[in-house]
């Protein structure tokens, strides 16, 4: 007990003293947690043999999250994926695979061991890739949706990968049964026949589904009706580890079978309240996995052999990179979307590990060799955060619009429209109306064709270049619309714009508040939140259905809509680039000021309703 608390103690300590320092430089959690673990292993020895359980028990965080992701997608979210998980992820591990198979036998190497490294080689690393993107919200991005596809992909191919390795065994391996409560279930399901084996196993994908979609309401109402917060995590955590074995004992991946169950419950009332229980054991155990990867870095081999290995480490990667960038060009990613898929997925992953040691107990992989991939795999997923880097110092830059260069523009009117996605079109589309000029510009090639065959003008071009906005007619134009995409891009117009033209009327769309007040800062005079008309209407919706006439809704919601957009300008003021909103004293302490007086305006609006009616 005492050598548990002292090894918990270690690690909870260094990721506590490591990783905020990480994300503090802007490095992120992930490199982080690897470093911390480096510290505890390789650099101080702190780290014992409970390593390798220890990573096995944390794997269980892969589960978790690609749960969470399932309950983030509806069926007919997964449905439209289909072409990506079949063309792009089948592609990606079947090429991978046969250029590294490749490679490895120009190196000398036998073929079922370059055939086995192919395959593992092939998949990418599902925590970290998935776990980054969230960070930088990124997974809805056409690149993330794209990522996320090929990583789910992988998953699945890791079931057909475990069945061919055992195929191309030097020798019969000598096979240990595990003890435990679960061997007698094993054992039993191990002596079925083919046919019963592939029965049970459409059995069980069919019970996670049908009992998903009818019980999983019932059987929550029930354990609600308790009123114990704590049988809420029991219930959700007995779903997914009972999930998870269910799946391992047909020989499919646990992560495979968890994503499914999400996806089921994705439309659940109870969606919220489950992934509220979920979300922190995911995060400890993510945490701790990837701990557990920065400990398992064999420095004594890469001391011994330090150029080999990382030379294998950097073909490895830059053969991934060909393949992930020939079909993201195929599959027409474009800029930053493709960027961001060859750089995501150019490492190993963590199922990586599982096969070697597999192919090891399978008499496929010598020691050296093992020892040697393990290490490969490690290095590639400690440079994965590195390459998240670049692709934001990368994402930094203006989009050139790819390999096509931006339209030669041959009009110019009174109005500038930077960006003609859902927003910007309604503005045209009223502008034009009206009988006003526009010149429309968006770094979309398919949008701006789109747009012309309905008969209306655009050009193609990266609305963020300064010589595009001057050959649009920036000297000339009244007012200017922003509503790209991309916070950045959308900040830098207005600062250029701003500093070309000081009486320039710029309207723009601001993704967040925090965004709002960065366009506030860069010069622009109307700034409207995405989503923040729309939200006001929906709550004027609310109120009719509570019992407000439409007269007394529409009033409460203009009142609020008043002092709000007050008060946003206001906080503007105090706003510090740079630092946390919450950690800015005077920010906080005028916002509560500030909802004090919003409730007081609607508090007065309703006495005022009240009167009129006892007037009635």
């Amino acid at each position: 007990m005492e050598n548990l608390l002292l090894q918990a103690t270690f690690y909870l300590g260094a990721a506590v003293l490591i990783v905020p320092i990480s994300v503090r430089l802007g490095l992120g959690s992930v490199l982080g947690y690897l470093a911390a673990g480096l510290l505890l292993g390789p650099a101080l020895g702190l780290a014992g043999s409970e390593t390798h359980d220890l990573q096995h028990f944390t794997e269980f965080g892969v589960v978790l999250m690609l749960f969470l992701i399932g309950l983030e997608l509806e069926p007919r979210t997964l449905w439209d994926m289909r072409h990506k998980l079949l063309g792009l992820g089948g592609l990606q591990v079947t090429l991978t695979s046969a250029l590294v198979a490749a490679l490895l036998l120009a190196m000398g190497e036998p073929w079922q061991i370059a055939a086995t490294l192919g395959m593992l080689f092939s998949l990418s690393s599902t925590a970290i890739v998935l776990q980054s993107m969230t960070e930088k919200n990124l997974l809805r991005t056409a690149g993330g949706r794209s990522t996320f596809a090929v990583l789910l992909s992988q998953d699945i191919a890791v079931v057909p990968m475990l069945a061919l390795i055992p195929l191309m065994a030097l020798r019969s391996p000598a096979h240990t049964p595990e003890e435990g409560a679960a061997q007698p279930i094993m054992s039993l399901v191990e002596a079925l026949p083919g046919w019963a084996v592939t029965g049970l196993t459409l059995g069980i994908v069919a019970t996670i589904v049908l009992v998903g979609h009818f019980l999983s309401r019932p059987v929550f109402r029930f354990i609600h009706a308790s009123h114990l917060p704590e049988m809420g995590t029991f219930i959700s955590l007995l779903m997914v580890i009972g999930i998870a074995f269910l799946m391992m004992l047909v020989g499919l991946s646990p992560a495979l079978g968890s994503f499914i169950a999400g996806v089921v419950l994705a439309n659940s009332e109870f969606r919220h309240q489950i992934e509220a229980d979920i979300k922190p054991f995911k995060g400890i155990l993510m945490g701790l996995f990837f701990t557990t990867v920065g400990v398992n870095i064999d420095t004594g081999l890469l001391a011994d052999q330090p150029l080999r290995i990382l030379a294998l480490t950097l073909l490895l990667m830059l053969a991934k990179t060909a393949v992930l960038f020939l079909l993201a060009t195929l599959f027409r990613l474009r800029g930053r979307d493709r960027v961001l898929f060859t750089l995501a997925l150019a490492q190993a992953g963590e199922f990586g590990f599982l096969i070697v040691s597999f192919a090891s107990t399978q008499a496929i992989l010598p020691e050296m060799v093992a020892q040697r991939a393990l290490l490969v795999i490690s290095l590639s997923m400690l440079l994965t955060p590195l390459l998240f880097i670049l692709h934001d110092r990368l994402a930094r830059r203006p989009q050139r619009g790819g390999d096509q260069p931006a339209d030669e523009i041959e009009e110019k009117g009174t109005i500038i429209i930077a960006g003609i996605g859902r927003f910007g079109q309604v503005v045209n589309r009223m502008a034009r109306s009206a009988g006003l000029s526009t010149v429309v510009l968006d770094s979309d090639a398919a949008a701006i064709e789109r747009l012309r065959r309905f008969g209306i003008k655009g050009y193609f071009g990266d609305p963020s270049r300064p010589d595009l906005l001057q050959a649009a007619g920036l000297a000339e134009a009244e007012v200017l619309v922003v509503a790209v995409d991309s916070p950045e891009n959308a900040t830098r117009i207005v600062e250029f714009a701003r500093r070309q033209r000081p009486d320039l009327h710029i309207v723009a769309r601001a993704y967040d508040r925090v965004h709002v007040y960065e366009l506030f800062r860069a010069g622009a005079n109307d700034i409207l939140r995405e989503t923040f008309d729309s939200s006001v209407r929906a709550g004027r919706y609310v109120l009719e259905n509570m019992g407000f006439t439409e007269y007394e809704a529409a009033k409460l919601s203009q009142t609020y809509y008043k002092v709000d957009r007050a008060a946003l300008r206001d906080l503007a003021e105090l706003w510090v680039p740079g630092q946390p909103i919450h950690q800015n004293e005077a920010y906080v302490a005028r916002a509560r000021r500030l909802d004090e007086d919003l409730r007081t305006a609607l508090l007065d609006d309703q006495d005022d309703i009240a009167a009129d009616r006892a007037a009635q």
